[in-house]
Parts: C-alpha cells; structure tokens; sequence
C-alpha cells in the first residue's frame, strides 16, 4: 500500500514529476511530460503497479530526510545496525535526454541495500523486456514506444521485467544510478556521469533561488514554496500544472478523485501575482504567453483547463485495473471538466493580463483585442448558470462568485483601457460592470444572514466569497463582508481550518464530505489583515506552515480528523496561497500595483 502523502517528497525537471516515499520508494511518476502515461503508479495501487526502490536491506533505525538547501534535490539519510548512508535523489533539468538519478553515499560503517526497478507503463500494467546493454554497463527496459535505460557499477539482475540487486556502500564510497528515458526512435545525447549531473543540477536551483525576494520572518518556508511552484511549470511552454498527481482522494477513501495534471485558468492571476511579488517576472511573463496562446480564438470556445501544452483534448477515464490511493475509487485520468461553463475564468484571465501591464511584462500582442471580445461575450452570457469555482458536477447554478469574476473580468477591462491607453467603448463596460455589481448585492446577499450565500437566493456559505475583497469587489470594512467573514469562520471551519462548504448541504453532485481547503485557510487569514487583525491572520498562517511536511510541501486539503493530508499532492493552489499571504504578511501591507490590492485591483 502507498504511503501516507506526508512521507512523499516531490522531485522535478520543468516537465515533469516524481514522488518519493521515505522508504526510499518512487511511487509515482509520469513520463516524458506530467500528463504522459505513467512510469511508476505504486501511489495509485500496488509496488507491482510501477516502482523504484533503494533502501537498507536491514529495518533502519532511524530515518531524517531534507532539499539540500534551496534546491529540488532531496537527501534521505538511514542509520542502520552496521553503518549510515544517504540516498540523494534528483532529476537534472533538461537539456537532453530526460533523467532521474539516484546516489548512494556511504557515511560510517557499510550499510547493504536492495535495489527493485519495476517500471509499469500504461498506467501502471505494461510490464517492459528487460535486456542487459551491449557494453555491460547496465541495462535496457522497453515496453511499446517507451525505453529505460538504467547505468550502474552495482550487480544486479533481470527478475521477470524488474531489475534487481543487492550492495554494500562502505564510508566515503558512492553507488550511482542513473535512469534515462527516450521514446525507441529518439535517442537524445546522455550525460550519465552522475556526479557532475548533482554540481549542475545543484548549480541551477541554487542560481534560481538566489533570484527570490522572500526576506522575513518567513524567507524559508516562502522559498520552498516557490521553488515548488517552478517544479510544476511546463518549461517548454511555461504553463504551470495544478499538481503532478491524478486521483489522489478529498477525502480518505472516498470517490471526490480527480486528476489535476493540467493547467487552470483559474490559477492565472493568482500565480501570476506569487511569481511577480516573490521576484520571478521571467516565469510570469511565460506563464502569461501561455495563457494568451491557449484562450486565443473565439471566447465562446475558451476552456477551463489545458493540457500543457496548451491542446484543447482531455477526455475523463476511470481505469479499473489500479486499485486506487489506499483504496480511494474510482481512479480517474482525464477531466470531464474540461468541457463545464465556469464563468470565473473570465475574471481570473482579465486579471492576470491586467496584472501583467501594471508590471511591465512587455508587449502582449493580440491579447487586447482578444480581452475585448472576451467582455462583449461576458455581456451575453454573465446571467447563466453555471458549475462554479468548484467545478460542480450538480445542476447548473447562479454560483455568486462566478457573478463577481464575471465584474472581474469587466472591471479589469475597463482598467486596461484607462491606465494603458486600450481603444475601447469604457462607458458601455462601466454600466455593465456597475449592473453585474448591483446584481450580485441584491441577490446573494441576505440580511437574515447578515452574509453573502454560495448562490444567488440561497442559505448556504461558501468560502469562496473570502475572495471578495481579495478581487477588489467589496471593502473589507464593508459591514457585509465583515459579516461574511464572521459567518464562514463561524459556520465552515474546524479546528480553525477552513472548509468549502457543507458539502452534505450544496448540491455539487457528490455528497459526501471532504477536507478543510487549505488555499481557503489562507484566504481566511489574508481577509483577517485587511480588517486589521493581524495577529490573528499571523497566527492562522503560522498554524498553516505547520501543515506542511518536513520537506515544506501542502497538497489540496486537509482532513482535521486523522490530521493527513488529502487530495493531489503537492497542490500549486494551496502553495501560491502561502507565498501570496506569506508575502503579505512579511511585508506589512497588501498592496500590488499604484492602486492594487492582494490581487492589484482596486475596490468596487
């Protein structure tokens, strides 16, 4: 069985990922890209599901694991009865053949270990033929389009489509192995010196980190956090995905599994906003080309999600031969989402390209004109139901935060214009930006309640409208959204966590109940600074970093009863949160941009 999400460390390239157990097993990864088919899938089902394991033959006594510095390299050190040795895992970044590396380093003592390579492709069920290479330095695994190729000095042996061996590493020795990876008809030039793979793979994480702007009381913790975030963009293309992994549970157990694989358009401003603010413009201005390339077309066709590198074609599977995280069923590929209306798209595209003017990203092509049309459909579709912010596999409804990212999308339109000197009818966007508002103040408001509700006439909360002041729509000093903060933290949250809504209550489709959000817990606090509670947002926000496991890493949710962490893991939603809060709450202020606010608009 998998281990819990708290034992996985995350090891990338800028196009792909792996997750790495304290045990020293790889239980996941897809390769060449983050939506390919997967290599390893023990996360999703059974060691005989895809697997890499290095570790002590003897039970270790002790296990402590760190990222050497600011960098994506992880060493794992085990102290065993004869000797200790450290397993250093990485994953070079690209400059040719794709490779995962793994080195042994004998501390004290000797210390024995077992190697098990049990690549499954096909999402964890093709077994490949195993081959020794001609020159016998290590070995050759083909399955279909897909070739390994694994070079070590260690002895090891063919075991029915898994490599296998046992060896000692003594004081001051190393065992490297170095695992390359190409499609059958594209051998890409191969650098398998391992050593000097660790000094550049080093050399680069450590050139991007010095780049950060994180100083504070929360400098480390802000650091990983961004340096995670570079872990899931797409390089080629510069689209960040919304995690590595696919099908991991909401809930322990249960069937809220989803596969997040691909890029949002619901994470554009808010990533745009935590690379800009944490000092990686260069990245926010790929992350906003990408952006522009993917919606470019008819506004009517604009999708919610992406692969990454940009296609429109992602079709939802369940795959019946992996028996899912710790039992978690049905294991889905794909998202059925993809093809959902979820008017908040609209406001989160307009703001990261308003976002990118006021920073001065540089020229934005044909964006205006696609923005443009982007409002005048808004104008025609803003009154229609749809699935909401999260993606609601219930009936459509009239979802109050889709109303306010449809005035988003408007208002940053307007602003463009004004600001940046854009062509465009401004009286007319003003009068639609003003109808959207007094809309959504006279429907999803209600003075029962002394609270906005998830939906236009109803009674339930959703913590979504913590994003209110956040986008700029209300102060937070608006007696309204003073109450709506007091109601969620009321009514949503347990043991001071944060959850969606009462999912037993909302119709999404599902039913059953899930973790708290931790993106949401974080909104919690950054609305507890704008009414000047600051040690309590400080506080909240310290309860937050104490989440992360010991290598810094958050995934979807968190499940307050047996205090795990759940869902897709690690979650870049959850990880531009902590950047975005944790910056604001360093710095003393929220502001981003002359007349910005936590997101660079101005209130409404």
């Amino acid at each position: 069985m998998a281990s819990n999400l708290e034992d996985y460390a995350l090891l990338g390239d800028g196009h792909t990922a792996a997750l790495v157990a304290r045990n020293g097993s790889i239980d996941w990864m897809c390769w060449p890209r983050f939506d390919s088919d997967t290599c390893f899938a023990a996360l999703l089902g059974h060691a005989e599901n895809g697997r890499w394991q290095i570790a002590p033959v003897q039970e270790p006594a002790n296990v402590t694991r760190r990222y050497r510095g600011s960098t994506l390299i992880l060493e794992t050190s085990f102290s065993t009865a004869t000797g200790t040795a450290t397993l250093v895992d990485f994953m070079p970044m690209r400059g040719g053949c794709p490779q995962l590396i793994r080195m042994v380093f004998g501390e004290t003592g000797n210390a024995e270990f077992d190697m098990q390579l049990a690549p499954r492709f096909a999402y964890g069920r093709a077994v490949p033929a195993v081959r020794r290479l001609a020159d016998a330095t290590g070995w050759s695994l083909m399955e279909g389009s897909n070739r390994l190729t694994l070079h070590t000095r260690a002895a090891l042996r063919d075991e029915a489509g898994t490599v296998a061996g046992r060896f000692v590493v003594r004081a001051g020795e190393c065992v490297s192995f170095v695992l390359n990876y190409s499609a059958v008809r594209d051998m890409a030039a191969v650098n398998n010196d391992a050593q000097r793979q660790l000094s550049n793979t080093a050399a680069f994480w450590e050139s991007w980190s010095a780049r950060a702007q994180t100083e504070g009381p929360y400098d480390d913790a802000l650091k990983r956090s961004l340096i995670t975030l570079e872990a899931l963009i797409h390089e080629p293309g510069g689209g960040i995905v919304a995690a590595p992994t696919a099908s991991l549970p909401e809930r322990l157990g249960g069937s809220r599994n989803w596969d997040y694989r691909f890029c949002w358009l619901r994470d554009a401003s808010l990533s745009l906003l935590a690379l800009l603010r944490g000092g990686y413009p260069d990245e926010a201005r790929r992350w906003r080309d990408w952006l522009v390339r993917a919606v470019a077309g008819a506004p009517s066709q604009m999708q919610i999600l992406y692969t990454v590198d940009g296609s429109r074609y992602v079709t939802e599977w369940e795959c019946p031969w992996l028996d899912g995280y710790q039992g978690a069923r049905p294991v889905r590929f794909g998202n059925g989402a993809v093809g959902q209306l979820q008017l908040d798209v609209f406001g989160e595209v307009m703001n990261a390209l308003y976002l990118s003017r006021q920073a001065g990203l540089g020229p934005d092509g044909a964006a205006w004109t696609l923005e443009s049309e982007m409002v005048q459909h808004l104008a025609q579709i803003w009154q229609q139901p749809d699935q909401g912010i999260w993606e609601s596999r219930g009936k459509p409804q009239h979802y109050t935060v889709s109303k306010v990212m449809a005035w988003v999308a408007v208002d940053r339109a307007i602003k463009s214009s004004t600001q940046f000197g854009r062509t465009a009818p401004v009286r007319e966007w003003e009068q639609l930006r003003d109808r959207i508002h007094a809309d959504i103040c006279r429907h999803a408001f209600r003075i029962d309640l002394n609270s906005f509700t998830q939906t236009y006439g109803g009674s339930e909360l959703d913590a979504n409208l913590l994003l209110l002041p956040l986008v700029g729509f209300m102060s937070p000093q608006d007696p309204r959204m003073q109450g709506t903060v007091a109601a969620i933290e009321q009514h949503l949250t347990g043991n001071g966590l944060v959850f969606r809504y009462r999912a037993g209550h909302a119709d999404d489709g599902l039913g059953e109940g899930e973790g708290a959000f931790l993106a949401c817990s974080f909104w919690l606090a950054d609305n507890l600074f704008l009414q000047g509670k600051r040690d309590q947002a400080r506080e909240l926000f310290e309860r937050l970093l104490g989440l992360r496991n010991d290598v810094g890493l958050l995934s979807e949710e968190y499940d307050v009863r047996t205090r795990r962490l759940v869902g897709n893991f690690p979650q870049a939603f959850s990880h531009i949160a902590l950047v975005n809060t944790g910056l604001t709450l360093s710095r003393g202020h929220a502001r981003m941009g002359a007349d910005g606010d936590i997101t660079g608009a101005s209130g409404g």
